[in-house]
């Protein structure tokens, strides 16, 4: 194990905190743009987030948009060395001259675009593909990239994150991207709100297993191992694709599940009865939150147990990885692997316009763990939404958690915060209308992705009611306020 870079990295699933830089007005909901998405979801896609600043500004690029990544992998865990071919289907959204993907450190052999072969040049993280024929505003295109190399995670103010080798010889892999580490494998429009179906075609060594997300298609001999073919129509943005690669003992939980749906779950050998224990209860999860958010959003969902510890389990859509330091038998992690499901509506099918709305993904799935305990009939969200303002309040009150910058993206009160931000709606509008506003900003927004004041919009318009003293509070400014008794 590489204690440093695992232990150390993937801060991203926990918890997490609301602040924002101004107050934003609280308008009627918003209406539908084109697309069938809702407009401030389609503007943020287009234009970037308005008047902000991107807390990674090298990443990713409005030129285009994606539609759809298929990517053809081969890994030799001897060498650690990864050949790829990315075939990326887009659509340019003004006219383009050239085109710039993020790819890091990983040597490109050749690229084509509409079959045509394009100039190849590396600038900080960048391939830019210079373009003999300028692109036409709204027209699609097809890139061709081969690219290859011992991959090794992205260094960001959080540590590394991306691909990284797991187990005591170094011969599995992961994939932990979230915010930035989808470059560290593949070439991609790294933004969260730049959103795509996947087509994974992973050949590992025959002894070897590869996962993804989405469903598999199929498993193939091949001449130099065994080619796993796996398929997600998404839509899902690069920080939330994932490989896993190495040697798994693997079960399916096909007695329950969301409408029937099977679970898989895949773990090392040695941690095969504690995890079927710890992860047996997740059909259950998804049938309360089905109940509770709206229709499960994507084709199949399973969990992956690494030969590695991590410091949080980690958000990838269809596909939640824990580290072994979070299966014990007796599930003590539990709480966390509900987090994990809830990502599923919030934060993977409804995603970020921008990374300064973290809390619309981490307060809402730190929510539905108190909504798991009061599904067990443990303690209420109530009771731990007092507990939690109580550990707050001992806390500094530095952070507007709807804008919490850069430094504090996964600062844990981000997460408890903005679950504590949805407990004060819940109290001031009663449960029917809170769970109403739940069910329809994923039903809004699925698929899409959308922003703070998208959310505080939405909740108005359902309620019928202004909000901004119940929740601005919260989101907006640093003093922690009190819960309203309703």
């Amino acid at each position: 194990m590489r204690g440093l870079s695992l232990r150390a990295r993937f801060p991203c699933s926990r918890r997490s905190l609301l602040t924002a830089a101004a107050v934003v007005p609280l308008t009627a909901a918003a209406a539908a743009g084109d697309g069938g998405l809702p407009q401030a979801a389609r503007i943020a896609g287009a234009t970037g987030p308005a008047g902000e600043q991107s807390y990674f500004p090298r990443h990713g690029s409005y030129g285009h948009r994606t539609l759809a990544y298929d990517l053809r992998l081969g890994y030799d865990p001897d060498r650690a060395w990864l050949d790829g071919h990315a075939r990326i289907r887009a659509v340019a959204r003004d006219g383009l001259n050239r085109v710039e993907l993020d790819l890091a450190r990983l040597k490109v052999g050749e690229a084509r675009v509409d079959g045509e072969p394009v100039a190849v040049h590396r600038r900080d993280g960048k391939v830019l593909l210079t373009l003999a024929k300028p692109l036409a505003a709204g027209q699609p295109f097809i890139m061709d990239i081969a690219y290859g190399g011992r991959p090794k995670p992205v260094s960001t103010p959080f540590g590394g994150v991306g691909w990284d080798r797991t187990g005591d010889d170094h011969d599995g892999t992961l994939v932990a991207s979230q915010p930035v580490g989808a470059p560290s494998w593949f070439p991609c429009n790294d933004r969260p709100d730049d959103k795509a179906a996947y087509t994974f075609s992973v050949t590992v060594p025959r002894g070897h297993h590869a996962l993804a997300n989405g469903t598999l298609r199929e498993r193939q001999e091949v001449e130099d191992g065994v080619r796993w073919t796996y398929h997600h129509p998404g839509p899902m943005a690069t920080y939330l694709a994932a490989v896993y690669t190495g040697r798994f003992g693997e079960a399916s939980l096909t007695d329950a599940g969301a409408d029937g749906m099977p679970v898989r779950i895949a773990y090392p050998a040695d941690l095969a009865a504690e995890a079927r224990y710890d992860l047996a209860r997740q059909p259950e999860m998804l049938r309360l939150f089905s109940g509770l958010f709206g229709d499960y959003p994507f084709e199949s969902y399973g969990a992956v147990v690494v030969d590695a510890d991590l410091a949080a389990p980690v958000e990838n859509q269809t596909l939640s990885v824990f580290g072994r330091n979070h299966v014990d038998g007796q599930r003590s992690w539990e709480t966390l692997v509900a987090h994990e499901i809830a990502h599923q509506w919030f934060g993977n099918s409804v995603g970020l316009a921008d990374w300064r709305h973290i809390w619309l993904n981490e307060g809402f799935a730190t929510y539905a763990e108190w909504l798991w305990s009061e599904h067990l009939g443990e303690d209420d969200a109530a009771t731990l939404a007092r507990r939690a303002w109580l550990d707050l309040s001992a806390r500094r009150q530095n952070l507007r958690i709807a804008d919490p910058g850069r430094r504090h993206l996964f600062d844990d009160r981000v997460y408890v915060r903005g679950a504590c931000a949805l407990h004060a709606l819940r109290l001031a509008v009663g449960d029917d209308s809170f769970f109403r506003v739940l069910r329809t900003w994923h039903a809004a927004y699925r698929g899409g992705s959308a922003d703070t004041a998208a959310f505080l919009a939405h909740a108005e318009g359902v309620v019928g009611r202004p909000l901004g003293t119940v929740l601005q509070p919260w989101l907006f400014e640093r003093s922690l306020p009190r819960f309203d008794a309703g």
